[in-house]
């Protein structure tokens, strides 16, 4: 029966990545800080979807205005 084992070089470079990240620890740059005004929705998007929230409930208001409140 024959085992693979991760070769000598490849085990080295894994190590290598590790101990460079080891010493980056804690230094966030400042790229991926966030800014200020960085919405995750934006402005029409968010309009269409205060449009829908309000129609809909401006919407079932009336429904239930004009059949006397049963559905």
């Amino acid at each position: 029966m024959q085992y693979f084992t991760t070769s000598r070089r490849l085990a080295d470079r894994k190590s290598e990545k590790f101990q460079k990240n080891i010493t980056k620890r804690g230094a966030v740059p400042e790229t991926t800080a966030k800014k200020g005004n960085n919405y995750p929705v934006g402005p029409t998007l968010l309009g269409f979807f205060i449009f829908v929230v309000i129609g809909s409930s401006l919407f079932q208001i009336i429904r239930t205005a004009t059949t006397g409140g049963m559905a």
